[in-house]
């Protein structure tokens, strides 16, 4: 007999009229499943929200793969190239060498564009200004960063916090140059003219303050002589103006080696520890007696401070690269500069080291902004 036919001892078989089997009543099903264990329903939650994270993560490393870093997506269009100098000068012949072959390898223009002032703190606060998105960079001397801020009582921008460096271009030597009529043909009658005329002798240079100017400061110091300083707005139209005799000498940033070649003016001295390889037969001043004379500069490309690193160092791997082409090695030494490739970190730590080394000469001098 099965155990289901028994209910309260009574044997099966039909029910009193009227009643039905409990489990025909309305709304009660005949068979109820009998309930999972919590801890499984917890398991199964668990493996389902684990699938589904698994899935998650791996849309978005599909997608994120799909996405190219930011600097392989820039520039989509033409990138501006500031120079903070007149067009001639050396800032400016390098900014266009460097912006041509950056066109070439991003297929977009590179427009320079010349802001010159205020010895290059215009162009700087312009970029400075910008969006920090690299499509505005600046070319710049080493004078802006490391001299300006000791010359200038207030700056429109701060230079170590505005601005980052973002590639050395070219270590720029400077020249001591005078007109071959100039009866000092070498070092020795230049210094002895000086002192023979005190203040009666007058030189140029880019603007107060600039890396020429205070090469000639220095050339002062160390020789006891003075002279008059005619500040100008760039190396180009003081050298104009050596040319046309209205100065006696200048330091030249390179710009007056084709005048020297063709014999219109004479390099009698170099204000580098090294001899330059375009004028070979032109000793540094330290070999001529001033030891330790060092007036280089350091040309470069900086970006408004928050660039994205990716694109910073993508511009600095790329100047690099053309840097170290024939091609352009060629053009800038035949300027008398020298290519000069270097990490942002590295391209940074120059200027600071130049800011220290210029700024104890500047207060020594009492250079100001408004002095000659």
């Amino acid at each position: 007999m099965a155990i289901s036919s028994l209910v309260k001892g009574r044997r099966p078989g039909p029910l009193p009229h009227g009643e039905r089997n409990p489990g025909d009543r309305p709304g009660i099903q005949q068979s109820v499943p009998m309930k999972q264990p919590r801890e499984t329903n917890m398991r199964s939650i668990v493996i389902a929200l684990a699938f589904t994270a698994s899935m998650i993560s791996a849309a978005l490393a599909q997608t994120s793969s799909a996405q190219p870093p930011l600097a392989q997506a820039w520039p989509t269009h033409a990138v501006r190239l500031i120079v903070n100098f007149p067009p001639g000068g050396a800032a400016d012949l390098l900014a266009r060498l460097i912006g041509q072959s950056l066109s070439e390898t991003f297929g977009q223009p590179v427009v320079v564009e010349n802001k010159a002032g205020a010895n290059g703190n215009l162009g700087g606060d312009a970029v400075a200004r910008s969006a920090p998105d690299g499509y505005t960079l600046l070319m710049s001397s080493g004078s802006m960063v490391a001299i300006n801020p000791h010359i200038y009582a207030t700056m429109p921008f701060d230079p170590a916090k505005d601005i980052v460096p973002v590639a050395s271009v070219a270590r720029v030597p400077f020249y001591l140059v005078v007109r071959v009529d100039n009866p000092a043909q070498d070092l020795n009658a230049l210094i002895g003219d000086l002192k023979a005329n005190p203040g009666k002798r007058n030189f140029g240079s880019p603007g107060v303050g600039s890396s020429p100017h205070l090469a000639a400061e220095l050339l002062k110091k160390m020789t006891g002589t003075d002279a008059v300083h005619v500040p100008y707005r760039g190396a180009a139209p003081a050298l104009n103006d050596l040319l046309g005799g209205q100065l006696d000498f200048l330091f030249d940033p390179g710009i007056a080696i084709e005048h020297v070649k063709a014999g219109r003016l004479r390099a009698i001295a170099i204000g580098s520890p090294q001899r330059s390889h375009q004028l070979p037969d032109v000793p540094t001043l330290a070999e001529l007696g001033l030891t330790g004379f060092d007036a280089d500069a350091v040309f470069g490309v900086y970006a408004p401070a928050g660039t994205p690193s990716d694109i910073v160092a993508r511009l600095n791997a790329e100047i690099n690269r053309a840097l170290a082409t024939d091609a352009l090695k060629e053009r800038i030494m035949a300027v008398g500069n020298v290519p000069a490739a270097m990490s942002p970190e590295a391209f940074g730590e120059r200027a600071s080291e130049d800011s220290k080394r210029f700024g104890s000469l500047i207060r020594e001098r009492g250079i100001t902004a408004g002095s000659n």
